[in-house]
């Protein structure tokens, strides 16, 4: 069964949300964009799209994709195909083998309307840029991959990025990547619709400077136990961060939550 619940009234699972499509049949990919639409307002906006199971686990075997389902995959396809850049950690490119965004013809009216390009930019967080040039992300990209940096990376790195047409992006001083930096200068670029897809370090590092505006969460009906990360990692806040929810889809035991800072 696929539902969706009113952020009003989480009591009773039988009740669709007032003037919603209730269930939602396939949950076609018009619903699912309006369901998810980015905010109207000024300046950035930065969501984050992660999964966990029922016990905190983000990754079974180092992936996330063994604890996702098909909707969640077509959740993610959504928010991809609304967000002008997609910020990812160098760490997940590796591990999930990252490949560009593509252009998809389901949003291709929406993204032109939006003034966006026909698919999302991947920007890449590296303070290294210890990075395979050789990978479709850089040698196949519809638009160029962004490298956001620091000033203190090897040089010799910053020309093998360019020389492989990515556009390097300096964020930080030395070897680090500031967080708010990265999405200031995103921003400066056009680019407001900000979604990062991890990995937990990344999204603790947003989480910790306060620049995260959103997060869908999808939470899996699994238990893994072990010792895999969680969805986010590095420092803990002072003080924890209040979030808002937003809206809840479930299907087949699966909860495609979204919560904004609040």
């Amino acid at each position: 069964m696929r539902r969706l619940f009113p952020v009003t009234d989480l009591t009773s699972a039988d009740t669709p949300a007032a003037g919603s499509a209730g269930d939602l049949g396939e949950w076609s990919l018009d619903a699912l964009a309006d369901a998810y639409a980015y905010p109207g307002q000024d300046g950035p906006w930065l969501r984050a799209n992660m999964v966990s199971t029922l016990d905190g686990a983000a990754q079974h075997d180092g992936r996330s994709q063994p604890i996702s389902c098909a909707a969640d995959m077509r959740i993610f396809g959504t928010l991809r195909g609304l967000a002008d850049a997609i910020v990812v950690g160098a760490e997940t490119v590796r591990l999930e083998g990252y490949r560009p965004a593509r252009a998809r013809e389901a949003f291709a009216v929406r993204r032109a309307a939006a003034g966006q390009g026909p698919a999302p930019a991947i920007a890449v967080v590296s303070g290294s840029l210890d990075l395979d040039f050789s990978m479709p992300l850089f040698t196949e990209p519809l638009v160029p991959t962004l490298l956001l940096t620091g000033t203190g990376v090897p040089a010799q790195r910053v020309e093998q990025a360019r020389a492989a047409g990515a556009e390097v992006v300096f964020a930080g001083e030395g070897s680090r990547v500031d967080p708010a930096r990265a999405v200031r200068e995103l921003a400066d670029r056009g680019l407001t619709r900000l979604l990062t897809e991890g990995g937990p370090r990344l999204l603790g590092q947003f989480v910790a400077a306060g620049v995260l505006d959103e997060l869908c969460l999808t939470l899996a009906p699994l238990l893994t136990a072990g010792d895999a990360q969680r969805i986010a990692g590095g420092p803990g806040v002072t003080v924890p961060k209040r979030f808002t929810l937003a809206s809840m889809l479930e299907e087949a035991g699966f909860l495609f939550t979204r919560y904004r800072r609040g």
